[in-house]
């Protein structure tokens, strides 16, 4: 095991992705931020032959990267912000989620979008968008959301070995966050959730960043005899319904933590998939987490207001177990 931050460890699959596999290519844009250009050097250097530099038009870059995935490549395309990702809907929806379809499986379109969500702290309206729950209502796109260096190294793997489309959606807050690595090459499978904390009491469900806000919660929660199960999904497309249901089994109560507003949003479809097919193990109403029906504010202190915090988790948590 290495210790890596989330950054390091997503550089890496992408250099291992590109060592693996000549069909491999990046479309350049923002990756990770302003640190990234250092992390990603040494792909940049050694797979200059395949890495396009185009000027900035969103539609544009998402339109090349489609139609390289139908022509044999399996393009790799970072929007940086995921805010701007609604200047390419049209090419990731119609063009990439639909192509199997239309086709009647002759065209595949395998391509990795990379994205980083959510409220990052300043980031206003335009930056701080996290549009995973729109993605989702479009068939045909896979979706990840890890939520430590050793989740996105093995999913980004998998993402650019997939025959579909993929949205890769990383919060900026964990591209610092350090974690185990394992050594050599390994692949996460799609669709398996993972238990990041054991419990019997609550399942808090979550993705990205807010399985770090659930873990802190959890511990809070510990100090008065509350033992919360985190299920961390670690993708949408496809969903561990199984991993939710078993732990609900256990708990009998649910909390969904979730970074999207809350109308239509991945809270809401979790809590409507346990109500169809698990209402039978609750033994309170289900609570959702999330962030607050308004534009993201620039102010830091509006801004923590608006988001998911453990506090709010703690809340939510008591109203279900008492």
């Amino acid at each position: 095991m290495r210790e890596m931050t989330y950054a390091e460890a997503l550089a890496e699959a992408i250099y291992d992705s590109m060592a693996d596999d000549p069909t491999v290519a990046l479309v350049w844009g923002s990756m990770m931020g302003l640190a990234g250009a250092k992390l990603m050097a040494p792909v940049r250097n050694d797979f200059a032959d395949r890495i396009l530099d185009p000027p900035i038009s969103e539609a544009g870059i998402a339109g090349i990267g489609v139609g390289a995935a139908l022509a044999g490549a399996r393009p790799i395309i970072p929007f940086g912000t995921a805010s701007f990702m609604f200047r390419a809907w049209d090419q990731i929806i119609h063009e990439a989620g639909t192509a199997r379809y239309m086709s009647n499986g002759a065209a595949t379109a395998p391509m990795v979008f990379h994205a980083l969500h959510g409220i990052r702290g300043g980031g206003a309206p335009q930056h701080s968008q996290s549009p995973q729950a729109m993605a989702w209502n479009a068939p045909g796109i896979e979706i990840v959301l890890a939520s430590t260096p050793a989740d996105i190294k093995g999913l980004f793997r998998t993402a650019v070995k997939s025959d579909n489309p993929t949205i890769v959606f990383d919060h900026g807050k964990l591209m610092g966050m350090k974690g185990p690595v394992p050594d050599g090459d390994y692949d996460i499978p799609f669709g398996v959730a993972d238990i990041k904390r054991k419990g019997g009491d609550v399942t808090i469900v979550a993705t990205s960043l807010q399985v770090h806000t659930a873990l802190a919660a959890a511990d809070e929660l510990a100090k008065d005899g509350i033992e919360a199960e985190i299920v961390d999904l670690r993708t949408l497309v496809p969903l561990d319904t199984e991993a939710i249901l078993a732990s609900l089994l256990r708990t009998g109560r649910l909390v969904i933590v979730d970074e999207c507003a809350p109308r239509c949003s991945v809270a809401s479809e979790i809590a409507a998939t346990v109500a169809e097919e698990g209402f039978d193990l609750l033994k309170a109403p289900i609570r959702r987490v999330m962030r607050m029906e308004a534009p993201v504010p620039y102010s830091p202190v509006l801004e923590a207001e608006l988001s998911p915090r453990p506090d709010r988790i703690v809340a939510a948590v008591r109203s279900v177990v008492d």
